[in-house]
């Protein structure tokens, strides 16, 4: 394969990948330091919350407890749903001869050859298909606090407030895994068409994200809370 003729997919796909995954480093790192700062964090705090609520007052929020865990179970099943659809369509595509594995030379950039063609559909199948198990094991763990979360509580018991929160925690931290899997496999999609694509997708995925990760109100909000304790 000529350099001129795969330069663009040597340069731009895997800087396309690598602007999401220092993105979610970067993002994982703020959730450790400055949760506050962070939905993630902000959810995750008030998971933990709902949990020792919900314990605490069982007779009467069990019902509450069951409609909310299942209500993401629903969403966690709807993306895994999605994901198989899409493996089991680029899974098609992959072993048929149809011409629509066959790019058009002359309205895309980029390798046209038949191994440049096969590793486009089986790197998003790769994706999608990781994008499918994490949303399975996350299923499993919600449904684990599904059924734990209304077991009577006793002193010797060891399905503790916090047992169920880290069961939860791994549920939301593998949904919310199998969701950015899914939307680093979106922009991967257009590489079909050509890397110049893939690269725009990708930018555009994490402005978009970034602005739906952060509280940029927390910094400033955070200083004025400090300074009616101090004036207080």
């Amino acid at each position: 394969m000529e350099w001129r003729a795969c330069y663009l997919d040597v340069i731009l796909v895997p800087l396309s990948m690598l602007i999401p995954i220092a993105y979610h480093c970067w993002l994982w790192h703020k959730v450790r330091t400055q949760p506050l700062a962070t939905i993630i964090g902000i959810n995750s705090t008030g998971r933990r919350f709902w949990v020792s609520a919900i314990i605490k007052d069982n007779e009467k929020k069990n019902i509450l407890a069951v409609q909310t865990l299942r209500n993401t179970i629903m969403g966690s099943t709807l993306m895994a749903t999605t994901s198989i659809l899409l493996c089991a369509g680029l899974a098609a595509v992959i072993s048929s001869t149809y011409t629509v594995k066959k790019p058009l030379n002359d309205s895309i950039f980029g390798a046209h050859g038949e191994f440049m063609v096969a590793l486009k559909y089986v790197t998003i199948l790769c994706i999608f298909l990781f994008s499918f198990s994490c949303h399975t094991l996350s299923i499993r763990f919600i449904n684990q606090v599904n059924i734990l979360i209304n077991t009577p509580q006793d002193p010797t018991s060891i399905v503790t407030p916090h047992y169920l929160s880290d069961l939860l925690e791994k549920g939301f931290l593998l949904n919310t895994a199998g969701n950015r899997l899914f939307y680093a496999a979106l922009p991967l999609l257009l590489w079909i068409f050509g890397p110049v694509l893939v690269f725009v997708g990708s930018i555009t995925i994490v402005t978009l994200l970034y602005n739906l990760d952060f509280v940029f109100g927390f910094r400033r909000n955070k200083q004025i809370d400090v300074g009616d304790c101090e004036s207080g």
